[in-house]
């Protein structure tokens, strides 16, 4: 199975959630890939739209190698087995997290152009990405959701490894996976669109959202 692009991925993951419509839910992406997914989903929901920022702590000289992740409210969550085997020592550690502190700040300041976090407590959130390898950093985002009291937290994601999608679903209410091909490959492989997306598409998106928002209210 192979998405056309983002889009087209969001449209078919909203197909999958469709009895939340109107239900009151809240749609968190992660970004940048997660937006134009979670703007189809909002969309067809008829659910307000905004961005919850998860930053991988990548491994130096190994970016794409997590051992760790932290996410928006200040949660840091990390990958023992990694810092155990690489030997990473404290120093490292605090300066990859200092680094990528301040890139998630930046992205939240500069994705909601000044409004606040959206107070999601006491309501059902669904949490979006363009899909998931490792799952570390959706699994920092929901430890980070889970501390702003939610009344239900949903993972949806158009594509994932099926171990993945198991390993994740003790952690929250539901779990949605369009497609868990074997061998997996990436995520970037099952899309024939995967380019990446820009801080201006991603405040676009939220801008259109935000204004869909305000002509339903």
């Amino acid at each position: 199975m192979i998405f056309a692009d983002r889009a087209d991925a969001g449209r078919r993951l909203a197909e999958k959630l469709s009895h939340y419509k109107d239900a009151g839910v809240h749609v968190l992406a992660l970004p940048r890939g997660g937006v134009p997914v979670a703007f189809e989903v909002a969309r067809a929901l008829r659910a307000p739209l905004d961005v919850f920022v998860v930053r991988k702590l990548g491994v130096p000289g190994h970016e794409e190698l997590a051992m760790g992740a932290i996410a928006s409210g200040g949660v840091r969550v990390l990958n023992e087995e990694t810092l155990a085997q690489l030997r990473i020592d404290d120093a490292t550690l605090v300066a990859v997290t200092q680094a990528e502190r301040e890139e998630l700040e930046r992205r939240e300041a500069a994705y909601r152009d000044g409004s606040p976090a959206p107070d999601v407590a006491g309501r059902p959130v669904i949490l979006i990405d363009d899909g998931l390898a490792t799952g570390a950093s959706m699994y920092a985002a929901i430890v980070a959701l889970r501390a702003r009291l939610p009344s239900k937290v949903i993972v949806a994601v158009p594509v994932a490894p099926a171990d993945t999608c198991t390993s994740l679903t003790q952690y929250v209410d539901e779990m949605v996976c369009v497609a868990t091909p074997e061998p997996f490959r990436g995520v970037g492989a099952w899309y024939h669109d995967f380019r990446q997306v820009s801080d201006e598409e991603v405040r676009a998106m939220l801008r259109r959202a935000r204004d869909v928002a305000e002509h339903h209210a």
